[in-house]
């Protein structure tokens, strides 16, 4: 029905400059429930400075946010975790003063013990529950991430470098989860990162943003056979 068809975020023409250099010029991204789009760009093309604009932590020059079909010029970041967004930055959320049980029972303080641990083993992390942060591997900490987002039934969640320096096994678990946010929550997903075969794996649609600019590329099937994409971000010939 039409419900379906409305975004669930909408981030439409955003333009940003930081000290008189335009970094976005006229960016949007659509992100719709129970779709994975991964947002692809070099270094330094502006993905993170979209994603903190479109979460609510930094104020575009131009352009608007639509969060629940609700119009913002500016929001913050609490406001819209309040209407269901989870923001998972590219440095784990996990703070080191707790552990991944304290974290869980923060997070979702209505979860009981036994889906707090059914999460947990669906990710592979039950025997680090009672572990700090800084204890725990890298993959895993990425792992408790996705917990906690499992455990919170977003309805949007935007997730900056998923995929950054784990190993194959944790980007397999990680894989899952977010198909299980989309699948059985009808979650909207926005995933970045340079693994260009992990993040293609998981996602539906694929938005390419260069010289300020975002470009929807369509599946990633699509996307593979888009000739600039392919040269200037792929390096193929």
């Amino acid at each position: 029905g039409a419900a379906a068809m409305t975004p669930v975020l909408v981030a439409d023409s955003i333009g940003k400059a930081f000290g008189g250099r335009a970094v976005l010029k006229s960016a949007s991204l659509w992100l719709h429930a129970g779709t994975v789009t991964a947002l692809m760009g070099r270094n330094g093309a502006g993905k993170s400075t979209l994603i903190r604009i479109a979460v609510g932590l930094l104020a575009p020059d131009y352009g608007t946010i639509r969060f629940h079909e609700r119009l913002y010029t500016r929001t913050r970041l609490h406001v819209l975790a309040r209407q269901g967004l989870f923001y998972l930055p590219e440095r784990s959320l996990l703070s080191r003063s707790f552990t991944l049980r304290e974290h869980a029972r923060a997070f979702a303080p209505r979860a009981s013990r036994a889906e707090i641990e059914a999460v947990t083993d669906f990710l592979g992390i039950t025997h680090v529950l009672d572990q700090y942060a800084e204890e725990i591997s890298g993959g895993e900490r990425r792992r408790a991430d996705l917990a906690l987002a499992l455990l919170r039934r977003p309805a949007c969640l935007i997730a900056d470098e998923l995929f950054l320096g784990i190993t194959p096994k944790d980007a397999e678990l990680i894989g899952a989860a977010i198909r299980r946010l989309t699948e059985q929550d009808g979650c909207a997903v926005l995933v970045t990162g340079h693994e260009i075969r992990t993040v293609l794996d998981v996602a539906d649609d694929v938005a390419w943003l260069t010289a300020g600019t975002t470009h929807a590329l369509g599946a990633p099937q699509a996307a593979l056979a888009h000739d600039q994409f392919r040269r200037e971000y792929l390096a193929l010939r």
